[in-house]
């Protein structure tokens, strides 16, 4: 690696230093496409810049439209639990940017943030890198640092040419496929799998949770082609859908199967505490998470159709008496189609996170107007929370949902 000065601007604080990385260049969680770079040549000439850390330690690299940042947690658990040293990477963030780089479950410190930012400044700026190619670069480099024994990577977005899929993982995983950034990954699911697939490498083994007979086709086709053995998720006597967070489990148990291969020695009850015990080892929030009772309050970053879809199934399995969600959106969603899969006898408290990206909450009044649901409109997210606490009595459900940002402000 190239020997770096600290730059007579460096930053002094961790919150310098997160304002510049959220402000200097795109993001697509704030600005959306144009933050999205069709191009490897920046991660691998940053790679080859920081030393190729990846290579100092095992990965294995999660891909998938939905459940992807579920499993990663899971995985890691797991092996932490087996007594492993596990570095995670995942994103989005919800409350602060070290949440997406972990080593056992721990946010790096404010001051690696800070030091990493600082040393590598001058090269970040010159080659115009953005805001997930500098956010990849820092964790690899973290967990060589640490000295993880393996590092669960989840892609950002896609696979085939995400910042992550620089790696020569020990396993590749793709969960659910289904239509989500249409802008970016294509309009079809043959297309959005073509992304996924992306992650397949020579001679990897690869577990698939796809049930589709065409989009199962394709996979193997795409796997054979790499010679990687290939292996799906099989779920029978009920529906796929049923229990999505079951689904994730099972993906993580298949993993570990085709893992034995390996060294890395897991046991059964490695495998069943790591499960029960994910959110406390990994800091894992934000998905069917509960924050309070009485009444009883989730939150659940659910924000495309599909995501939708399982969030509900699983909410029909609560006991409540009357259901109360609080909901906001961002741009470029499918506000009609998730709509058509919200329970038509809930009362809706409307807003609009503060993000760049943010669907206005008047845009969403008509959209929910059209369907006859019974809403009301806040300023903020905080104000229609506190109204749906207002209205709910003690055996309801309050529900936080329809994005990250809206979650992120809850939480």
């Amino acid at each position: 690696m190239k020997s770096s000065l600290k730059l007579a601007n460096s930053f002094t604080s961790y919150e310098q230093t997160t304002e510049w990385l959220f402000k200097q260049l795109p993001m697509y969680q704030n600005v959306g496409a144009a933050a999205y770079k069709k191009d490897l040549a920046n991660s691998l000439e940053l790679d080859e810049y920081l030393g190729h850390p990846h290579r100092s330690y095992r990965t294995i690299h999660v891909a998938g439209t939905n459940g992807k940042g579920s499993t990663c947690h899971i995985l890691a658990s797991v092996l932490q639990t087996a007594g492993y040293k596990v570095g995670l990477y995942t994103s989005p963030h919800l409350k602060d940017f070290r949440e997406r780089i972990r080593i056992n479950g721990k946010m790096i410190s404010k001051e690696e943030v800070v030091e990493f930012v600082n040393s590598h400044k001058w090269y970040l700026e010159e080659h115009k890198l953005s805001f997930f190619e500098m956010t990849v670069g820092m964790a690899f480099n973290a967990f060589q640092t640490h000295k993880v024994d393996i590092a669960i990577i989840e892609t950002g977005l896609g696979g085939r040419l995400d910042s992550t899929n620089i790696i020569t993982p020990i396993l590749s995983i793709i969960t659910s496929i289904d239509k989500d950034h249409t802008d970016l990954l294509g309009n079809t699911l043959l297309e959005i799998a073509g992304e996924k697939a992306g992650i397949i490498k020579r001679a990897v083994p690869v577990l698939i949770n796809e049930h589709r007979p065409r989009l199962r086709s394709f996979f193997a086709s795409h796997a054979q082609s790499k010679n990687s053995v290939l292996s799906f998720l099989k779920v029978s006597g009920r529906p796929k859908e049923a229990n999505t967070q079951l689904e994730n489990e099972l993906v993580v148990v298949k993993a570990f199967k085709i893992l034995k291969q390996t060294d890395f020695k897991v046991n059964d009850q490695d495998i069943a505490l790591g499960i029960q015990n994910t959110n406390l080892n990994t800091g894992f929030q934000g998905r069917f998470q509960v924050i309070s009772d009485q009444p009883r309050i989730i939150v659940d970053v659910a924000h495309n159709p599909a995501g939708i879809k399982l969030l509900f199934k699983r909410i029909d399995q609560e006991s409540f008496n009357q259901l109360h969600i609080v909901f906001g959106m961002v741009k470029g969603k499918s506000i009609a189609k998730v709509l058509t899969l919200l329970p038509t006898n809930a009362y809706f408290y409307l807003c609009e996170p503060n993000s760049e990206r943010k669907l206005p909450v008047d845009v969403l009044v008509k959209a929910f107007d059209k369907f006859n649901y019974h809403n009301q409109d806040y300023r903020t997210t905080a104000e229609a929370l506190q109204a749906a606490k207002n209205n709910a009595g003690k055996e309801d459900l309050i529900l936080v949902t329809g994005s990250n940002f809206i979650v992120a402000e809850i939480l």
